[in-house]
């Protein structure tokens, strides 16, 4: 069985605009939540209770954020699991049960943001993390013998409303509800 691990910080997204920041982010997550829950087990590493709160209403297994960054909050969260894994990022706006399962597919395997770092990470167990975050993190992923892939849905993140702007794939349920109610347009709405 394939387990879904996406870890979720509170007070994150700091270059969106206060006013849609935390609503912009839950809505992400709840999309990624719920293409997750469609391929496998799902297990959400958080800090945030308005992340758990969702969590819970669907079912995803919650663990608790030790603290320390993204490579702790995933280690904490793959501890005790066995079988392939997958690392999802919670900020994907056009992730896809279809894009989920072409990753794990894809085994060992990494998709990589536009600035350098990753989005996503297939593992063939959970032994085969090593916590390799931040800047430049994809060439250091590629480095420890996991293969880059381009899956569309899984390569654009969201951190600044410019980034809102470039997106050409369709977008999660709670993501567009968000979109439209702020008023934000999509590069393949222009």
């Amino acid at each position: 069985m394939t387990t879904v691990v996406v870890p979720f910080r509170s007070g994150g997204k700091t270059r969106l605009p206060t006013g849609i920041r935390a609503e912009l982010s839950l809505a992400m997550l709840r999309d990624v939540l719920e293409a997750a829950d469609s391929v496998g087990r799902v297990r959400l590493v958080t800090d945030d209770s308005a992340a758990t709160h969702i969590a819970n209403a669907l079912g995803v297994e919650v663990v608790s954020d030790p603290g320390g960054g993204q490579g702790a909050a995933v280690v904490s969260a793959l501890a005790g699991l066995d079988g392939r894994c997958l690392v999802v990022n919670a900020d994907l706006p056009c992730v896809s049960r279809r894009a989920l399962l072409e990753l794990a597919l894809r085994c060992p395997a990494l998709v990589a943001a536009a600035d350098g770092t990753t989005n996503a990470l297939s593992l063939p167990a959970p032994g085969a993390f090593a916590p390799l975050y931040g800047q430049g993190s994809a060439a250091r992923f590629e480095g420890a013998g996991l293969t880059r892939v381009s899956i569309p849905a899984l390569e654009h993140d969201v951190d600044t409303v410019e980034d809102i702007g470039r997106l050409t794939l369709p977008v999660g349920a709670r993501t567009s509800l968000v979109l439209n109610q702020h008023k934000l347009r999509l590069a393949s709405a222009s």
